[in-house]
């Protein structure tokens, strides 16, 4: 799929493929994505787990394993930020480009006190001494509204909870003030009330810096309040780009239809309804092992006979609404 460049695009990937050696062969995990993130938007990108979704921004930030085969393009801010070297990469993550992870007990220092784990990014990054660290340090804990700051930066990860680690990570992901930020999951991990304070305070950070934000969630009703457009993969692959009130009011692809009831079942299901969770029949293919067609075409409740034996290229039913469906053309 491909979609025109904004010419203020903060990040723009082109083909970008992302292939692990297995035996024999192997196997793709990103198969040509072509996406932007335009200066001072929220693209949220969504899927169901093994989509490709995390891996495909994992390849621009550079991390991922050494085994990982990447090429095509990633541009940032016009520049090639694909195979630079560790020293100049190192340069832009964390000061231009950030990321906030699913699990920020696994992105947090066990044994470092919080105070210091955000200082030494401001000593790194932007030269200050430590005392001036410690000082912005505090004022980026008071930013994402976490209570007694102070007190908080001579805590370790342990003693804070899971709310309170994941402001954190927002908040060392803000400190050298970043044109993009990639959220990974930021709420996966946190229950439904502590899950909309996090969303909010991205929404007023991004209100307050200008910032682009990129929100990765398998959940469509986690990104629907946050999101100008939505990109929904499978199997590796961009199948639908909407805006998202596009996506949520008219979905073209099967599988976004699918995913649309689901977020509405357990918005339904949290308000202490009985309402059944909706579900996809199925699993996602392996990727070792894709169908010869669409990849959604075992699970889909709309296949025709042509969707077995040819991958549907990206059609345009709709303005700016490309998706990978026979529905829409041939």
């Amino acid at each position: 799929m491909t979609e025109d460049r904004e010419p203020l695009a903060t990040l723009s990937t082109r083909a970008l493929r992302v292939d692990y050696p297995i035996f024999g062969g192997t196997a793709a995990a990103v198969r040509g994505v072509s996406l932007s993130v335009g200066a001072h938007e929220c693209l949220g990108v969504v899927g169901e787990s093994g989509s490709g979704k995390t891996q495909l921004f994992m390849a621009v930030m550079g991390l991922l394993p050494s085994g990982a085969q990447v090429s095509g393009s990633a541009l940032f801010q016009d520049g090639e930020i694909l195979g630079l070297p560790p020293d100049q990469l190192n340069r832009i993550r964390g000061s231009k480009l950030a990321m906030v992870f699913q699990d920020p007990m696994t992105s947090l220092t066990p044994h470092l006190k919080i105070g210091m784990q955000l200082a030494e990014i401001l000593v790194h990054h932007r030269g200050l001494s430590w005392r001036d660290a410690e000082r912005a340090a505090l004022s980026a804990l008071d930013r994402v509204h976490i209570p007694d700051p102070r007190r908080r930066l001579k805590q370790y990860p342990h003693e804070l909870s899971g709310g309170m680690r994941q402001r954190v990570m927002i908040g060392m992901s803000l400190l050298c003030e970043p044109a993009l930020v990639i959220a990974d999951e930021p709420t996966s991990a946190l229950d439904v009330t502590v899950q909309a304070r996090i969303l909010e305070l991205l929404r007023e950070l991004r209100t307050q810096t200008g910032i682009s934000i990129v929100l990765i969630s398998h959940d469509l009703a986690v990104v629907a309040s946050l999101a100008d457009r939505i990109a929904v993969m499978y199997a590796g692959r961009i199948i639908e780009v909407g805006s998202s009130v596009q996506i949520f009011s008219r979905p073209l692809h099967p599988y976004t239809q699918a995913l649309v009831r689901i977020a509405a079942s357990s918005v339904l299901h949290n308000s202490a309804t009985k309402v059944r969770l909706a579900a996809i029949d199925g699993d996602p293919p392996n990727p070792t092992t894709l169908p010869p067609g669409c990849r959604f075409e075992p699970r889909c409740s709309e296949r025709m006979d042509i969707c077995s034996r040819r991958y549907p290229t990206s059609f345009l039913p709709e303005p700016s609404r490309p998706v990978n469906c026979f529905k829409y053309g041939e």
